[in-house]
Order: C-alpha cells, then structure tokens, then sequence
C-alpha cells in the first residue's frame, strides 16, 4: 500500500465563514467542490488543484485542549492488499464512501486516537466491510 501523498487536514470550526476567508485570503486557497455532506463546511484546494484543508462546521468552538483538527488524510493505492495488512496487524478500520465522488476511505486511530483517513479511487476493488479485530 503506497501512500501517494498528504492529501488533506480536516478542521472542526464554529467560525466557518472567517475561517474559510483566512485561509483563502492568507494561504491563497481556493474554496472548491464538496460533496453534498449533512453538516456545513468549505474544502479548501492549492492553486494547482489540490486538496488542502476541510472545514467542517461545529456548534460551538472546542475547548482548549479539545481536538481541532478532526483528521489528516492520505491518497494511496492498492486497497485490497492495504486492509490485508490491517487486518493481519489486528488493526480495526472504518469504511466510508463519499458521495458523489465514490472514494473509499479508510479510516483508522494511532495508538494516541488521532483519526487518519486512507483514500483510494474507486476503481479499486476489495471487500468494503469494516472491520474490529476480536469483535471489538
């Protein structure tokens, strides 16, 4: 399974306008194409089309302390051989299509519990059931 790259950091905001501004007026961001999500948000892209940073829209400001960046996010190839090597590792994980676009994201913890999300085009083929080592 070799990543291809950082693809993106998500950030959880209850300032969603003054943040997407920030980041498009100071990092020079363009505010782009986002699926159709049920909670508010901006995805944020480079100049030369690649994602960034995802907002999604929170109630209220987390708490110092408090996680603000929701995930990080990977793109990588060869899925089926990726969630073998999860698998075998006992490591559990969590499938998510997104729509509209049809990616399978793979979403795994560290030990320490940060969220990391695995991208894979989907014209990559495996069994996308999730997957809890022991029944967990």
């Amino acid at each position: 399974m070799p990543l291809k790259y950082l693809d993106h950091v998500n950030i959880r905001t209850s300032r969603l306008a003054i943040m997407t501004a920030f980041y498009k007026d100071v990092l020079d961001l363009d505010v782009g194409k986002r699926p159709p999500f049920p909670r508010a948000g901006a995805w944020l892209y480079t100049p030369d089309g690649r994602a960034a940073l995802h907002l999604v829209e929170v109630p209220k400001t987390p708490e110092a302390g408090e996680p603000r960046i929701e995930h990080f996010a990977f793109q990588a190839e060869r899925l089926a051989g990726f969630l073998s090597h999860l698998r075998k590792l006992k490591i559990a994980y969590r499938i998510s299509l997104v729509p509209g676009l049809e990616l399978r994201q793979i979403n795994i913890h560290d030990p320490d519990g940060n969220h990391i999300e695995i991208a894979f085009a989907k014209t990559e083929e495996a069994d996308l059931k999730d997957y809890a080592p022991n029944g967990a």
